[in-house]
């Protein structure tokens, strides 16, 4: 077992990762790379010699293992979210050690908000706190440390200057010495991340979170079985008429009236669709808590149920529309993280349902739903949604056949290298020659960016030399002529010469993408 580490360490834990952080960020222009997934590591592995006690905590060695995990993936590529996942894993891991078994999410996200808030000023604190112990101490620890490094550090100091006096290669390299000024910028710099660092090495701890009120028997004011009944009767009504309306045209396929494209019809529709399911779920959750008299009540459990059905052929619908109009236009990452949305929503009613069914308690919901949209979140900061984006956009471009809208290149220079690869299996497929040569000058930006980005080594990343590889190989394997020169617009079109009479030569106008809603 690990021996307790004294205060002393944390220090000089807290100063090595400030070092470290110096060495990887400190006045750089550079992307984000793989420096700060090692900085991560760094960090876990401080946070667990400092913190002893995560190592005989089943839960903290998981969140512990949790957040290295999501340093290695910070080693293969930035993302804000994989950067998100991994502060709360190591905050989870530091405070797992002093927190109850049974603990919810609610109380979790209590007390990682109050880490949050005290470690701003926790070095100041434990600052004051190391001054008033030093005034306390006994005097003659210090003059016996004194007496202790007189001798040796005056000693030393004679004969050096003797040393420099006799030798010409010592008094040359002292007047050569230049102190340099000092840097307020870096101390500031230092500032920053010493506060979460100190955070993870010395955790507040929240003793008293607020609970969650204790389930009662007694309705909710206001609301009678009576009115419970008749809601969910009218609610059904109108639910059945909105599912019908989508059986009929959005399902079948059958045409829709003179004015109304399918992709107005499925546009339109989406986001308010999922804030009524939402609504749904929030008035099973007020109305009909388990051991209520009405959630007792058989008739009302058999609405609810229908209606809760009802809420989920409403999402799978909205679901639908969203790919309807993904195929009349094109994919989006916006229009990813919209569908995930929607699968949580439909997972939240199923759980809201059975919480119902089965009289379980309101932390077991909240745990189940941060439980799902924890492993969406991981799932999202795993995967590259721009590169699923470009990769659908490129096989679906009308221009190759597909049945999607024109193919945006305004939206795949956006992308950047996320787009290299399908852009270059497009640039090497059967197409026209100027579509072609579209698509080779976005490749090629986005190839010269990213060989920058990975030709320095705080910008490197694993997933950007793979990507570069793997573009280089198949340029190798079928080398494609380069784009032709000339001015281009955000389409990447070669503009007319009468239209660049008079320009100087300057790189193309930035490429910005369309509105992604």
């Amino acid at each position: 077992m690990p021996r307790r580490p004294t205060f002393l360490i944390k220090p000089t834990l807290a100063a090595a990762l400030i070092t470290l952080a110096d060495l990887l960020f400190y006045d750089t222009e550079e992307h984000l790379g793989a420096g700060l997934g090692l900085f991560a590591l760094a960090w876990v592995l401080a946070a667990a010699i400092a913190n002893t006690a995560i190592w005989r905590d089943p839960r903290a060695r998981i969140a512990a293992g949790l957040a290295a995990a999501f340093g290695l993936l910070l080693v293969e590529t930035f993302t804000l979210l994989g950067w998100l996942l991994f502060c709360t894993a190591l905050a989870v891991a530091v405070l797992s050690p002093r927190a109850g078994r049974a603990d919810d999410a609610w109380r979790w996200t209590q007390r990682l908000v109050f880490q949050g808030v005290a470690g701003l000023i926790a070095p100041a604190v434990d600052w004051m706190i190391l001054r008033k112990a030093r005034r306390r101490a006994p005097p003659r620890r210090l003059l016996a440390t004194l007496g202790l490094l007189a001798v040796p550090v005056l000693g030393g100091l004679v004969f050096f200057v003797l040393f420099a006096f006799a030798n010409p290669l010592i008094s040359q390299a002292l007047a050569r010495l230049r102190i340099p000024p000092p840097d307020f910028g870096r101390g500031v710099f230092w500032l920053v991340p010493l506060i979460p660092i100190w955070g993870a090495l010395r955790p507040r701890f929240m003793r008293r979170p607020l609970t969650l009120p204790a389930p009662r028997g007694r309705p909710t004011p206001g609301v009678s079985a009576a009115s419970v009944t008749l809601s969910l009767v009218v609610f059904n009504a109108l639910f059945a008429g909105q599912n019908a309306l989508d059986l009929a045209f959005l399902w079948s396929g059958a045409p829709l009236p003179d004015g109304v494209t399918l992709a107005q019809y499925a546009h339109r529709g989406a986001y308010p669709l999922i804030v009524t399911a939402l609504l749904a779920g929030l008035f099973v959750l007020v109305a009909l808590r388990p051991g209520s008299e009405t959630a007792a009540r058989p008739l009302v459990r058999g609405l609810v149920i229908v209606w809760i059905a009802q809420n989920l052929f409403l999402v799978a619908s909205t679901i639908l529309r969203t790919l309807d109009y993904v195929e009349a236009y094109s994919l989006t990452r916006l229009r990813i993280a919209a569908l995930a949305w929607m699968v949580l929503v439909a997972v939240g009613l199923i759980l809201i349902c059975w919480r119902l069914l089965k009289s379980r308690s309101a932390s077991w919901l909240i745990n189940a739903n941060v439980l799902c949209a924890g492993l969406v979140l991981t799932l999202a900061s795993v995967v590259d949604e721009g590169a699923l984006a470009a990769a659908w956009n490129v096989r679906h471009a009308r221009e190759v056949g597909g049945r999607g809208a024109e193919l945006d290149f305004c939206y795949l220079a956006k992308l950047g290298d996320s787009a290299l690869l399908p852009l270059l299996h497009l640039e090497q497929a059967k197409v026209p020659a100027a579509f072609r040569d579209q698509a080779a000058y976005v490749r090629a930006n986005a190839m010269e960016e990213l060989r920058l980005e990975q030709s320095h080594w705080r910008s490197w990343t694993w997933r950007g030399q793979r990507r570069l590889d793997r573009a280089r190989g198949l340029l190798a394997a079928h080398p494609t002529p380069p784009p032709l020169p000339g001015y281009r617009d955000c389409t990447a079109q070669l503009m007319p010469v009468s239209k660049t009479a008079g320009v100087s030569a300057a790189p193309a106008a930035p490429l910005t993408p369309p509105p992604a809603d």
